[in-house]
């Protein structure tokens, strides 16, 4: 009877400690991955073909801006501000930041 007790509390006692780590390892993730994350994404936004491929898309939405009828540039301008907002302006080069200054007092 003692050994069934001891086998029966052995299990008790794995499957307890095992249900500790792995709510200790879930604690800690949702703890550390959000800001692991935001590292991730602020290496990622220093990065030259990041900052290349920004510029190069915006500059190709400012070439169909000015090939665009009115109503086309009203729907282009909303996207190009939307896309530029998180971009630095001290990142663009002097023709782009003005397009985007002049779109955003129109």
């Amino acid at each position: 009877m003692k050994i069934a007790f001891a086998i029966v509390g052995g299990l008790i006692a794995v499957i307890g400690l095992t249900w500790i780590i792995q709510g200790n390892d879930f604690l800690l993730y949702k703890l550390w991955a959000p800001k692991q994350e935001a590292v991730r994404r602020e290496v990622f936004e220093q990065t030259k073909s990041y900052n290349q491929g920004m510029i190069q898309e915006l500059q190709n939405m400012q070439f169909e801006y000015v090939k665009a009828d009115k109503n086309q540039q009203a729907a282009l301008r909303s996207i190009i501000l939307h896309r530029a907002a998180d971009f630095p302006e001290d990142k663009m080069p002097p023709d782009l930041r003005s397009f985007i200054f002049n779109l955003r007092n129109q």
